[in-house]
């Protein structure tokens, strides 16, 4: 399993991603391809599950990255078959590190109507609540995942079909669900009424494929068709193609922004815009509303790029890459001593000294979430010999944790949950800090007017305290929500 990492740590974390593909020969491994373009989406552990027609179900489950687990001949022969779904994770904050061969999706269910796999990226926001009734109903759970409820709920169903029933279980779910499933015959797509995590359908020559992004069709030369709506659910077989109905009461759509700013990869598409453009978008509004005189725009790698290229165009400073990333810091080469563990980002960023030395350096981030790798940055430049180090942040303050499938720290932990802005400068000891606002994000992402505040377009949680959907799980936890203003 690919060892924590300080620097990775300071980041807010994608929990899953997933992909599906129908009508294809040996879909393993078309899947394990789209999986590896979704690494980002999940770096602890990955599962497939396949169905041919003489061998039936097969399923493996690996630890670690797709590259490592799911390449060698001996694993991807027993996955035979024209269908196959799988999944890509991260561990939620609660059990991180505690992750059990079970845990990891695609789960797989056998019913009275023949067998079953699925796979979710979203959190369940009433899992608890959901797992207890199930529980004292006599179901059996084999993980700690909520996914794993949808199963359940599926087996108790009193409907036909496996659509069905899988229509039947997740009007029960509270929360964010992008989910790819399939029966012996079908490849099905669904996505919560809000639409908040994102789900693609694509065209493989007579195939089908599903997708948490654009970015996985490309890599196995899979043609984009449309995005799946919000509340939708498709249902694919090689005789009738897609097959598309809304089972679910229509609600505004509220799709992640924070997958804008950082969590899709840049060469994805996502509304019908390239997520790059946005981001670049976004360095061009945060150089608008936070002009410094400096020497340097300096992307901090490699999800600050794009908006640094934004900011320095809009501001006029030149663009320089003052810190560089070791990009084989994959896992780590040598016992992680003290010593070694007190290099902390040191392992995976270097600085550019000659660029660097006697410059006012604006650097460029995505975010700032408990502030710990911003000061070691901001030190690292320093001791290069930088004049000054001023912090330019491509999304407003991180201050509210999201309950539907980012692994976010405790609010405590968020430095923007206790301090003001003028606060986190003298706390990082920069000579400024500026994020943008929650208005010029949204109009970085196409919304010309701003926030809609009385009716927000997206799903901001993060950074407005205001949730779409009630956590009940966590509010009966003790979790306190922002105060109606």
């Amino acid at each position: 399993m690919p060892p924590a990492h300080p620097f990775d740590d300071d980041k807010l974390k994608e929990e899953c991603g997933v992909f599906g593909v129908l009508g294809v020969k040996d879909a393993a491994n078309f899947v394990a391809l789209g999986l590896h373009a979704l690494q980002h989406r999940g770096q602890e552990a990955g599962g497939i599950v396949t169905h041919d027609p003489e061998q039936g179900f097969n399923s493996a489950r690996r630890f670690g990255y797709v590259r490592d687990t799911f390449t060698s001949q001996s694993v991807m022969e027993t996955l035979p078959g024209p269908l196959g779904i799988g999944h890509v994770r991260y561990s939620t904050a609660g059990s991180k590190g505690n992750t059990q061969i079970r845990d990891v999706q695609p789960f797989f269910g056998e019913f009275s109507m023949g067998g079953a796999a699925i796979a979710h990226n979203g959190n369940i926001t009433n899992a608890n609540a959901l797992r207890r009734e199930l529980i004292e109903r006599g179901s059996i759970f084999q993980s700690s995942s909520d996914s794993e409820c949808i199963i359940h709920l599926m087996a108790r169903s009193l409907q036909k079909g496996i659509p069905e029933r899988m229509e039947d279980a997740l009007r029960r779910v509270e929360g964010a669900f992008s989910v790819v499933a399939m029966t012996r015959t079908k490849l099905i797509g669904v996505r919560d009424p809000r639409g908040v995590r994102p789900l693609v359908l694509g065209k493989l020559g007579d195939g089908w494929v599903l997708s948490s992004e654009t970015c996985a069709l490309d890599i196995i030369g899979a043609d984009f068709v449309r995005e799946i709506e919000p509340g939708e659910m498709v249902v694919i077989t090689e005789d009738k193609g897609v097959e598309s109905i809304f089972p679910f009461r229509r609600q505004k759509s509220r799709f992640c922004i924070f997958e804008h700013v950082y969590f899709s990869r840049p060469d994805s598409i996502l509304g019908g815009r390239s997520v790059y453009e946005t981001r670049e978008a976004i360095g061009r509004e945060l150089a608008k509303e936070a002009p410094v005189e400096a020497d340097l725009v300096c992307p901090v790698p490699d999800s600050g790029t794009p908006a640094a290229v934004g900011f320095a165009a809009e501001s006029g400073i030149p663009f320089g890459l003052g810190i560089v990333r070791n990009q084989y810091m994959g896992r780590t080469f040598i016992e992680p001593s003290e010593q070694i563990r007190n290099m902390g980002v040191r392992l995976k960023l270097n600085v550019n000294r000659a660029l660097i030395k006697d410059k006012r350096v604006i650097l460029v981030d995505d975010s700032v979430v408990r502030g710990t790798t911003s000061r070691k940055i901001k030190e690292m430049i320093l001791d290069a010999g930088a004049a000054e180090v001023h912090f330019r942040i491509a999304s407003p303050p991180t201050a509210w944790p999201c309950f539907y499938g980012v692994d976010t720290p405790e609010r405590d932990k968020l430095l923007a949950a206790t301090m003001s802005e003028d606060e986190m400068r003298d706390h990082l000891k920069v000579d400024s800090l500026k994020f943008i606002s929650l208005d010029g994000l949204y109009r970085a992402v196409g919304v010309g007017e701003g926030r809609n505040n009385a009716s927000p377009q997206y799903c901001d949680a993060c950074f407005s305290g205001e949730y779409p959907v009630e956590p009940a799980d966590m509010i009966a936890q003790g979790f306190q929500m922002k105060a109606a203003e």
